[in-house]
């Protein structure tokens, strides 16, 4: 069951329903209100909340994500805190994980080759900005089409 259900807001943003939940907080689709667009909006846990070094690595590596701009990375939108609940705000993307991909069997080599270069791409451009993905596997990927996009930096 999600900690949030639909209708419950967080600052200007509307639970709409549970995208996904993971050891780094549940993922769920939102309604920016101020704007109109749907949104993905990541509640961090406590044990990240409560911890000043935490927190304090959380908001750089937000301010520093929020300064990427590249096709083939997550866009963050927003951080917020409401009612000692952190949370991001990040670009609400279709399509499916490249580890729900896999299930369907190997990859074209062609596409393989697309995705490993985009990758490749949004890496060197996260590295010269001083960011590191931590966690970089399938589930952190998400396809669109014949595009990747980069998630959970």
């Amino acid at each position: 069951m999600s900690q949030f259900p639909p209708g419950r807001k967080l600052g200007p943003y509307e639970i709409v329903s549970p995208l996904g939940a993971g050891g780094m907080g549940e993922v769920y689709r939102a309604l920016d209100t101020r704007l109109g667009r749907h949104v993905a909006i990541k509640v961090l846990p406590e044990h990240l909340s409560t911890s000043p070094d935490l927190r304090a690595r959380f908001e750089r590596e937000a301010r520093t994500l929020s300064q990427l701009n590249h096709p083939a990375i997550c866009t963050l939108h927003d951080v917020g805190q409401d009612s000692g609940i952190d949370y991001l705000v990040m670009e609400l993307i279709d399509g499916e994980t490249l580890a729900t991909r896999l299930q369907q069997g190997p990859l074209p080599i062609e596409q393989l080759i697309s995705l490993a270069e985009q990758i490749t791409a949004a890496l060197i451009e996260a590295h010269a900005a001083g960011l590191v993905h931590r966690d970089l596997n399938p589930a952190n990927l998400m396809l669109t089409g014949s595009a990747v996009k980069l998630l959970d930096f």
